[in-house]
């Protein structure tokens, strides 16, 4: 009997201990089912947070585009997408800065810009050394007509623009011949020389706004156009990638053709071009554009004009310079034992090369590269305005900057020395415009 109440109670240990083990794997199947939905909700909700903080960035970074200008914004708002993807993928590392201070410190440490003049290395164009006509609207008075120009036609007047002093061409769209004309005291005759140079800055607002040169004054020198047919006239014209003339096929930009020139990003282009007896060159910024061997007219004045199809935007220009061109460098120093140049600029009060300077720069380093045997002290001079003190300190630091400048371009320093005089040596009078630039000159002379 013993015996068979111990099997019994062994058997319903067993069941017990069956039915503990099923109640247990429920438990544990149940705990483990509970735990991979919180696992889930927790995944789910970390991955919402990620995509709405993505949503958030492309967000602002749609506003930024439709409120803003153009590029700087438009990577602002990449750099938002970049961070929220970071904070998708497990950085939740959060501020209360104000977006403008975050955003500010979410930007990367910019490289430092190349100096311009470094990005002009083969510029060719060097400028007559005996000027015509300058006009860097100094003393200009803001909404008045310049006052070294007449009218040909449309509206003009000084403004300030783009933290310089500039020319404002009204929003002309005379087919391209709302112009202003120099004023100078044989402006009815040829006064362009059979060598010269025309420089100017200009600035392009929007695709299509062309600037349009005439060889001709279309003012004052009608008694030597008999026929007086504008549309016979010759005429270059500026885009801001691309350059033509009458009859004339467009030279393009480095990496621009046709199907790409219209793209127009605000900003300056510094306008050249050269004149000798019969070839022209045309240049914008450091690119030559146009290179015609035989013109097959005279040239006898200028004309500037601005052609704006829309009628929308303004032109800018500045810095205008009309120089006869000079002997060519190495033979003037051949006669002389030193050259004179005015095609070396810097900005106003300072050292620092103009990026125009360099086809000058370029020509002489070529020079001495071609004639290891000279060697040159290089002397900078000033105009007269401004103590003398600061001249003579101004010009000694021009100078050195040209001397430091070549030779970055691979002259030897034992072969260029460098000297200010200042305002203490002028070539000509200190009451003109065109006087002041002849002045401030630096000169090579061999030593």
């Amino acid at each position: 009997m013993k015996q068979k109440l111990t099997v019994i109670l062994l058997f319903m240990l067993a069941i017990l201990n069956c039915q503990a083990q099923i109640d247990l794997n429920k438990v544990v199947k149940r705990s483990t089912k509970k735990a991979e939905r919180n696992i889930e909700n927790r995944v789910e909700k970390r991955i919402d947070n990620g995509v709405d903080k993505s949503l958030d960035a492309v967000e602002d970074g749609i506003d930024d585009t439709v409120k803003g200008d153009g590029k700087d914004k438009k990577q602002s708002g990449d750099k938002k997408t970049e961070k929220a993807a970071e904070n998708q993928s497990g950085n939740e590392n959060h501020n209360s800065k104000p977006a403008d201070e975050k955003n500010q410190a979410e930007q990367p440490a910019q490289p430092e810009k190349q100096k311009p003049v470094l990005e002009w290395a083969k510029y060719d164009f060097v400028p007559g050394n005996e000027i015509i006509f300058e006009d860097n609207q100094a003393g200009e008075q803001n909404g008045e007509f310049p006052s070294k120009w007449d009218l040909s036609a449309g509206t003009f007047e000084n403004a300030f623009f783009d933290g310089s002093s500039v020319i404002m061409f009204r929003k002309g769209n005379n087919n391209g011949l709302d112009g202003i004309v120099p004023m100078l005291k044989n402006y009815n005759e040829d006064y362009l020389p059979e060598e010269f140079t025309l420089e100017y800055d200009a600035y392009f607002e929007k695709p299509g706004l062309a600037y349009r040169i005439y060889l001709f004054d279309t003012k004052h020198q009608r008694n030597l156009d008999p026929g007086n047919n504008v549309s016979k006239r010759f005429y270059l014209r500026f885009f801001q990638n691309a350059a033509d003339g009458k009859d004339i096929t467009k030279g393009y930009y480095p990496g621009f053709t046709g199907a790409n020139e219209s793209k127009c990003q605000p900003g300056w282009r510094h306008i050249a071009i050269s004149f000798n007896k019969r070839a022209l060159k045309v240049y914008l910024d450091d690119a030559r554009v146009l290179n015609i061997p035989n013109l097959e007219i005279n040239p006898v004045g200028i004309t500037l004009c601005f052609h704006n199809p829309s009628g929308t935007y303004n032109g800018y220009v500045k810095n205008i310079r009309i120089a006869k061109g000079a002997v060519p460098l190495y033979d003037k120093f051949l006669t002389d034992g030193k050259f004179i140049t005015t095609g070396i600029r810097f900005d106003v009060n300072k050292s620092v090369i103009r990026p125009e300077s360099m086809g000058t720069i370029n020509y002489v380093v070529k020079m001495m590269q071609d004639h290891p045997e000279l060697k040159f002290s290089v002397e900078g001079h000033t105009d007269s305005d401004g103590d003398d003190t600061s001249n003579m300190k101004l010009s000694e630091s021009r100078a050195r900057a040209v001397v430091e400048k070549m030779t970055e371009l691979g002259i030897s320093s034992d072969r260029l020395t460098s000297k200010g005089l200042g305002e203490t040596k002028p070539l000509t009078g200190n009451d003109t415009p065109e006087g002041k630039a002849q002045n401030r000159r630096v000169e090579f002379v061999k030593f």
